[in-house]
């Protein structure tokens, strides 16, 4: 773990509060497509690093939620999967939302967004697929 714990009981539990509600977030995306579910998990990790290394090992080390972070914690890189998938469904609710909303400052800001995490997540490493296994 690299982050310091904030020793201000307000801040630390202020980054309680955030990283549970990112937990939470992060696990209702894993059944609503809409909602990303890494993001909200780094986010949680980020901030239980700075405020309870015990949920930050308990999330990391998890069995079902630390797989979706830990490869890109520790420098690994992103899935091929799930960069296609988070830049698609990135792209499909901006898309919708840039139909939607009228206001062309708003579209613009969102296409700027759009266009940012995109080059983001393309810039991150892909992690290796493992080969198949032979028959």
């Amino acid at each position: 773990m690299t982050g310091k714990i904030k020793h201000n009981p307000a801040v630390r539990y202020a980054l309680l509060a955030i990283g549970w509600l990112s937990v939470a977030l992060g696990v209702i995306g894993i059944f609503l497509p809409v909602l990303p579910t890494t993001p909200f998990l780094l986010l949680a990790a980020a901030c239980f690093m700075r405020s309870s290394e015990r949920f930050y090992h308990w999330l990391v080390d998890h069995p079902r939620l630390g797989p979706w972070i830990r490869d890109y914690l520790e420098g690994e890189g992103i899935p091929r999967k799930a960069k296609i998938y988070s830049i698609s469904l990135m792209w499909l609710s901006i898309g919708l939302s840039c139909y939607l909303v009228p206001m062309f400052w708003a579209r613009l800001f969102m296409l700027t967004s759009a266009v940012c995490v995109t080059v983001y997540i393309l810039r991150q490493k892909t992690l290796p697929t493992p080969p198949c296994p032979k028959r």
